[in-house]
């Protein structure tokens, strides 16, 4: 079986070569990290290397999001143990370094063995903690035949990939038998995940970590938009957060209908993914609307356009300033993103009809009239409802924070799971949960 798939693997590496090729001329090796992925352990984790890790994985932006404050937590409860955290994504790998420094941070390696190898060589990992579902057949063979423990949190099986993962059940069976513990979102994500092989035992539900992520602190930009819209005595202000390509014609067309009856009012629009930022700038001129773009702007009053934010990471604070939110993949069928950031400073949400990556949360919120779910074409008529009745405006985000609060709990669940796994397993984590944080004090990992 690993053979084949490591075949398969290589196919797909050759074959998607000149697109790795044409990316590293257009952005540079650095920043696409293919030192790192192909087996390079940077120098700054290499230089630390007296305490044991305890490495977590998350793909990208959201992901991290989602284990952020339980990384805070492990570093705080084991601090005999050097948490470090890789990412897939440029995007992710940017905020993971503003997060927890550079220093801990680094590209997840390919799925080969050569690649793979001196990472665990060198982390000496005791404990893996996996985001949501990236099954890496060899790295998840190779972590297990070094001795670390596996766990994934935060586990879920779409609608999109559910009837895949099926179809070659034979296959996932053996690949997910290394991992030690399952911790899923939900009830229904149990459920999927022992029908594709998943040993039933190792599976429980400790809920959606999403949930219980903490409000970042106010950032410089909030309060200097903040002040700029007051200056400019600009409103309402839409937030339109993490769109994707297909939705932003749809809403500049809808906010052109909220600019006819609201001549001052304010979009900021946060286009998913960082390529994409000049594209929806050029979409932006050629429709003829004012627009500012956040890496250029200077503190100018601002009102009656679109505030472009070309950044990453400043999405949930400016989620803070919306009158209305609007979360993006779902007005076109890409599965939809989390409506948890908005809900979580208390703004009204709206959502396309294309949610199927957050079933459950969306209709969580649908069961208590927290969000709306609308179609492109009754868009623009929801904008305008919802701007000139104020009480509907603080009624649906009153709901939305309300349903927010009752979720709560599941970094504690998961965290509780993690540290009876290392007591379980590692004897040696006693010693290390009483050593200091500083390097002199090195847990000794079991022989």
């Amino acid at each position: 079986m690993y053979l084949l798939y490591n075949a398969l693997l290589a196919v797909v590496l050759l074959l998607g070569l000149p697109y790795w090729v044409l990316r590293a001329l257009r952005h540079g090796k650095r920043h696409l990290g293919l030192a790192e992925r192909l087996g390079k352990v940077p120098d700054r984790l290499a230089r630390h290397q007296s305490r044991p890790a305890i490495w977590v994985h998350s793909v990208s932006v959201g992901e991290l999001i989602a284990v952020s404050d339980l990384i805070t937590e492990l570093t705080r409860r084991f601090p005999g143990y050097r948490v470090v955290v890789s990412t897939t994504t440029a995007a992710g790998q940017s905020l993971a370094r503003s997060r927890f420094g550079r220093n801990s941070v680094f590209y997840f390696p390919l799925d080969f063995r050569f690649a793979i190898h001196p990472y665990l060589q060198i982390l000496r990992p005791q404990l893996i903690v996996i985001a949501e579902t990236e099954f890496w057949p060899n790295f998840l063979r190779l972590a297990h035949q070094s001795r670390a423990r596996i766990a994934i949190v935060n586990a879920r099986i779409s609608d999109r990939s559910w009837p895949g993962y099926r179809r070659f059940r034979c296959f996932w069976m053996r690949v997910l038998q290394p991992i030690d513990i399952f911790l899923t979102q939900t009830e229904e994500d149990r459920r999927r995940l022992a029908d594709i092989g998943a040993p039933v035992e190792r599976i429980q539900v400790s809920g959606n970590l999403k949930f219980d992520v903490s409000l970042p602190p106010p950032t410089a930009i909030v309060s200097s938009l903040r002040s700029a819209f007051q200056q400019a005595q600009a409103g309402p202000v839409l937030v339109c957060g993490s769109t994707v390509e297909g939705e932003e014609p749809l809403l500049l067309r809808a906010f052109e209908n909220v600019l006819a009856s609201h001549p001052r009012a304010v979009m900021i629009l946060a286009p998913r993914r960082l390529e994409r930022f000049d594209e929806v700038a050029q979409l932006l001129g050629q429709l003829g609307i004012r627009f500012w773009r956040r890496s250029l702007w200077s503190g100018d009053p601002i009102a009656g356009g679109v505030l472009l934010i070309d950044s990453i990471g400043e999405l949930a604070s400016l989620y803070a300033l919306g009158d209305v939110a609007f979360v993006g993949g779902s007005l076109v069928p890409k599965g939809g993103h989390n409506i948890i950031e908005p809900a979580r400073h208390g703004v009204p949400i709206v959502v396309g009809n294309h949610t199927e990556n957050f079933r459950d949360i969306v209709s969580l919120f649908q069961s208590r009239d927290a969000v709306r779910v609308v179609g492109p074409a009754e868009l623009p008529l929801v904008f305008l409802e919802l701007f000139s009745n104020e009480a509907e405006r603080a009624a649906l985000g009153r709901r939305a924070a309300e349903t927010l609060l009752s979720q709560t709990g599941a970094t504690q669940r998961t965290i509780e799971a993690l540290e009876k796994l290392l007591k379980s397993f590692l004897p040696a984590v006693s010693s290390a949960m009483a050593s200091s944080a500083g390097e002199s004090a090195p847990a000794t990992p079991p022989q």
